[in-house]
C-alpha cells in the first residue's frame, strides 16, 4: 500500500471509532509508530480537524465526515462472500439486517464492481448441515443488543443431557462461533458465575431493561481462561500416526494440544502438551486403528481402560438379546 492510500485508510479509520490509538493504527498499517505520528501530522496539515491526547488515542472533531467512499473490486468481492456467510450462519434478523446493508452497499459501487458483484453471486455457495433443532430466529440478534446495550436478557434454556429447562437471567458478555455452532459466554444470575450457553439450545430469549453490572470483555475473558490453562500441569503425548491418517486429523488437534510432529515415510510422530488426558484418549480412540501410542504409559492405559468398559458393556448388551 502506498503512502496516500495508507493515509486514506487512514482517515477513514478514524471514522470508525470514537478514539483511535496510535498502536492500533501502526499493527493494522505494519507500520512504526514514528511514522504513524507522520501520518497524523500529514492530515492535520491537509485541514482535517484532529485532535490526540497522549496515551489515549486520536479522535476527529464531532461533525466532520468524509464523503462518500468508492469501494474497490477486491472488497465488493469481500462483501459479497460475507453476504453468503451471512446467510448460513447468522439467525434470520441479522441476515434481514446485512442485506439491507448490501443494498446501500452495491448502491454506490462503480458500474464494473456492479457487474462484478452481479455475476459472481451465482458462483459463491455456503453448505451447512442441516440441523433438526434451530435457535429463534432472533436470538442472535437479540445477544448482540444486549452486550450493545449492557442490558440483562431473560433465557429460557434446555441444557444438553438434561429434559429439564431452565428460565435464567443473563448477562451476555460476547458470542463466538466454534465447531460449527453459535455460543455467548453470559454471567448466569441463577449460577452465580459465567457461564457457556449454546445458541441453539436456547428456547427463548427477550431483552429486559435491568442494567448489566460491570463485566470483563470476552477476549479478556477468554485470555484469562487460556492463562488459568497454562497454570494447570501439562503431560506431554506423542503419538505414531500412519501418513494416510494425518490429513484427516490436522484440523482437530490443536484442541487436543499438538504442538509439533516429526514427519517420517510411512508414519509421523505427533507430540501433544494436555492437561486433560483423559480427552485425548478419547480422541485417540476414535482413528487408534491406524496409530500407536508411543509415549507416556499413563495415556496408553487410561486408552486400554476405555476400551474394556466399552467391550463389557458390549458383552452385556449382547448377553440382554440372548435372554
Amino acid at each position: 500500500m502506498n503512502r496516500f492510500d495508507r493515509i486514506t485508510a487512514l482517515l477513514i479509520q478514524l471514522q470508525t471509532r470514537r478514539v483511535v490509538k496510535a498502536q492500533d493504527i501502526a499493527e493494522r498499517f505494519d507500520i512504526s509508530l514514528r511514522t504513524v505520528y507522520r501520518d497524523i501530522r500529514t492530515l492535520e496539515e491537509a485541514g482535517v480537524p484532529l485532535y490526540g491526547e497522549a496515551g489515549v488515542g486520536y479522535s476527529l472533531v464531532e461533525g466532520y465526515r468524509l464523503p462518500p467512499v468508492m469501494f474497490t473490486r477486491e472488497e465488493a468481492i469481500a462483501f459479497l462472500t460475507a453476504e453468503k456467510l451471512m446467510e448460513k450462519f447468522t439467525d434470520n434478523v441479522l441476515q434481514k439486517n446485512y442485506t439491507s446493508a448490501m443494498y446501500k452497499i452495491k448502491a454506490v459501487l462503480r458500474g464494473t464492481e456492479k457487474d462484478l458483484v452481479e455475476n459472481l453471486e451465482r458462483n459463491i455457495v455456503v453448505k451447512e448441515q442441516k440441523r433438526d433443532k434451530k435457535p429463534p430466529e432472533n436470538v442472535l440478534d437479540i445477544l448482540l443488543k444486549s452486550i450493545a446495550d449492557k442490558k440483562a436478557a431473560q433465557m429460557v434454556y434446555k441444557a444438553f443431557g438434561n429434559d429439564d429447562i431452565s428460565e435464567r437471567l443473563v448477562e451476555p458478555i460476547g458470542v463466538f462461533h466454534e465447531f460449527e455452532h453459535w455460543y455467548t459466554i453470559a454471567y448466569c444470575h441463577l449460577r452465580e458465575t459465567y457461564r457457556q450457553f449454546r445458541l441453539d439450545r436456547i428456547l427463548d430469549l427477550k431483552l429486559t431493561a435491568i442494567a448489566q453490572q460491570e463485566h470483563t470483555s470476552l477476549k479478556e475473558y477468554n485470555d484469562y481462561r487460556e492463562s488459568s490453562k497454562k497454570l494447570c500441569p501439562v503431560q506431554k503425548a506423542v503419538i505414531r500416526v500412519d501418513k494416510e491418517m494425518v490429513p484427516y486429523l490436522e484440523e482437530r488437534r490443536h484442541y487436543m494440544g499438538f504442538v509439533s510432529e516429526t514427519i517420517h515415510k510411512d508414519y509421523v510422530d505427533m507430540t501433544f502438551l494436555s492437561p486433560y488426558e483423559d480427552g485425548l484418549a478419547r480422541w485417540f480412540i476414535m482413528f487408534c486403528d491406524k496409530a500407536e501410542i508411543i509415549e507416556p504409559q499413563s495415556l496408553k492405559d487410561t486408552v486400554e481402560l476405555l476400551i474394556e468398559k466399552m467391550l463389557k458393556r458390549s458383552a452385556g448388551n449382547n448377553a440382554l438379546r440372548l435372554i
